[in-house]
């Protein structure tokens, strides 16, 4: 396994920092290990839900989960607002970074993530590969 880090810096986009990175790193099979930092703006899709929600504040990053794949993203992100009320979902294009985000990445090296269509689902769910 390989730890990689990185940190976005204000006003960057989260998930298009981490897009950058997973590319230019040519990363297989990667995943969040820790994450820290600020939104100002958090652009999220919640449980069970087809819209996006578009929330105009600062958030700090409580927790960033996910897997990272040259393929795909798949991330989710715990948020806590200035009155340490909490609120998560599936990280869209359009967070972005207020002060900072330090983030961790383990790559495995025998494994490929890739996105396939589950019938039982309906979603582009998890395809693990051995390489």
């Amino acid at each position: 396994m390989q730890i990689l880090a990185l940190r976005l810096n204000p006003d960057e986009d989260l998930k298009t920092g981490l897009r950058d990175f997973v590319n230019q790193y040519t990363i297989q099979a990667g995943f969040i290990l820790t994450a820290v930092g600020s939104l100002k703006r958090a652009t999220l899709r919640f449980a069970s839900q087809d819209d996006s929600q578009v929330l105009a504040e600062r958030f700090e990053i409580v927790s960033l989960v996910g897997t990272l794949s040259i393929h795909s993203l798949h991330l989710h992100i715990a948020l806590s607002d200035r009155n340490g009320q909490t609120i998560g979902g599936h990280v869209l294009d359009g967070c972005i970074i207020y002060t900072t985000a330090e983030i961790v990445i383990g790559v495995s090296d025998d494994l490929v993530f890739l996105r396939t269509l589950d019938q039982k689902t309906g979603y582009k769910e998890l395809d693990i590969r051995r390489v």
